[in-house]
Parts: structure tokens; sequence; C-alpha cells
């Protein structure tokens, strides 16, 4: 199967931003165009910007995986201003507090601190999924995918939260995080499994975000939160296929697969019924 063209939502402010409809499913259906955008840091929308994503495409439903740190650091973005519009805040990263989801540079695991101790960090330390203090439990052989697999394991009611934000909205629901590949890609990868997208077209969408790293570091360069980040490009992976390969791979090798995992951590079959009604019609 050849791959599909990603719809690409053209943003002045913004970065990595695309509709997912049009991804083909194993039943020979396909995902509705207008129903799920994806996207990275939105801090930075224009006016133009915003008509395009709330009066044009009908963005209703932020879902912003950011860290509370990051969110704080960042300050109420343009979309929070935007009438009709909800922001679902859902870090994927233990809360310790005030300083919720710190993610130090060398790690990916959360320590709590002193107060003293998370001031200091929130001067110096780094933010983005890739700057992880410890290596992540060794699961499929593959490091990135093994650290997407540890959202799932410390967050996964705001994984299953993230879902259901997507299926209730009325209009179109909008998913970002900072860059808009790591969280942002488990959670949209998540969603197309359960409606049935096939395997081979959401390894592509998300693999798709190589085409925008260029404009990631640019719009994540904006601001003194991420300029630390991104200060060598090539220091962040890749979003190749073999790590979403092995993510849902790691998923669908559980009992009842990935709905099975999501069914012990309060997703319903109902919750599939109508995630599947909002992405397919």
């Amino acid at each position: 199967m050849s791959a599909a063209v990603p719809n690409w939502v053209e943003l002045e402010g913004g970065a990595n931003a695309r509709d997912v409809g049009g991804l083909p499913t194993t039943d020979g259906r396909s995902t509705r165009a207008g129903a799920l955008i994806r996207s990275a840091n939105l801090q930075h929308l224009t006016d133009a910007d915003l008509a395009r994503l709330v009066t044009e495409l009908g963005v209703r439903c932020v879902v912003d995986l950011r860290t509370d740190v990051e969110v704080e650091a960042e300050g109420p973005g343009p979309m929070t201003r935007q009438p009709g519009v909800v922001i679902h805040h859902l870090s994927l990263f233990p809360e310790t507090g005030r300083t919720a989801d710190r993610v130090e540079q060398g790690g990916e695991g959360i320590d709590e601190q002193s107060s003293d101790e998370q001031s200091s960090d929130e001067q110096g330390g780094m933010l983005l999924p890739w700057h992880h203090r410890h290596r992540p439990p060794a699961v499929t052989g593959v490091p990135v995918a093994d650290l997407y697999l540890t959202y799932l394991d410390q967050r996964p009611d705001s994984v299953v939260a993230a879902l259901q934000a997507i299926a209730e909205t009325d209009g179109a629901a909008l998913v970002h995080c900072a860059a808009g590949k790591d969280r942002t890609g488990v959670v949209i990868a998540i969603a197309l499994s359960l409606v049935g997208v096939d395997r081979e077209s959401i390894v592509n969408d998300y693999a798709a975000t190589e085409q925008q790293i260029g404009a990631i570091v640019r719009l994540l360069r904006r601001t003194q939160t991420y300029q630390r980040e991104v200060a060598d490009p090539a220091a962040i992976p890749a979003p190749e296929s073999a790590v979403m390969t092995a993510v849902l791979d790691a998923l669908s090798a559980g009992s009842g697969g990935i709905e099975g995992w999501l069914a012990g951590h309060g997703w319903t079959s109902a919750d599939t019924d109508r995630l599947r009604k909002k992405l397919l019609g």
C-alpha cells in the first residue's frame, strides 16, 4: 500500500499540523476529514491561524499533552482565549506537586524534589521527552519506543481522558504537545488503532513528522522554554517507522490488545463506539 500524502494544515505561527482524515481502515473505510488534527506547540498562533483552526476547521477541543512546567513557563496560549474551545491539559508524566511532570536532562524518571531543587531545575533543566534521566526498561529493544511506553505506564489516566475528549467533542479535536512528535504521536496512534486504521498507515502518519523537523526546531527556538531543548537538532530522535511499529507491537501483544489495556484503565466499549463514530462517521 502506498503511503498517503499528509494533509498538512499550514499555519503562520505553528508547525507539524495535519489532519489525520483519509487514512484507510482494515474494513475498507477511511478516517473522516475534519475530525482529528495533530500539531506542535500552539503558543505562537496568529489571528489568521486562529481563524483557520477555529472558524474554518471547527476546532472545539484542544488536548494539550505538555507538562505543568511547560504550560506554566509558556503562559496561556491564544487558543485558551477562543470562545467555545475547551482545553484539556493532560500531561503524560507523573505529577510531583506544583512543578509537576518535570523531565530532567539525562533521564525519563521523575523524582520528588524539594521546592529549592525544583526552582533550580526550572532554571536549567530539560523539558522534552527525549531528555531522560534513567534509561527506560528494555521492553521492545527500541529505546525511543521503550520511552513512549513509559507514558502509558505513568499516566494511563491521561491517555484514556485524551481519547475520551477526542471522542466526545462536537467539533474537531486538536492534539498537541511541544513538537507534536512523541507524546502526540502515541495518543494519535492509539486513537487510530482503536478505529481500525491499518498498521502501515498509522506508522506512516507518525513518520511524516520527519518532514517538519526543521519547522519544529524554528518554532521551539522562539521561546526561552524550549531554546536549549533544540540547541542541537541532530540530538532530536527521528520519528522512525521502527519506533511506532515497536510501540504498537508491544501494545497488541498484551491481553486483549490495545483495547484490553485501555479497558483496564476505565475505557469502555461505549467509548470505542463513540470514537469510531467520531473518526469514521
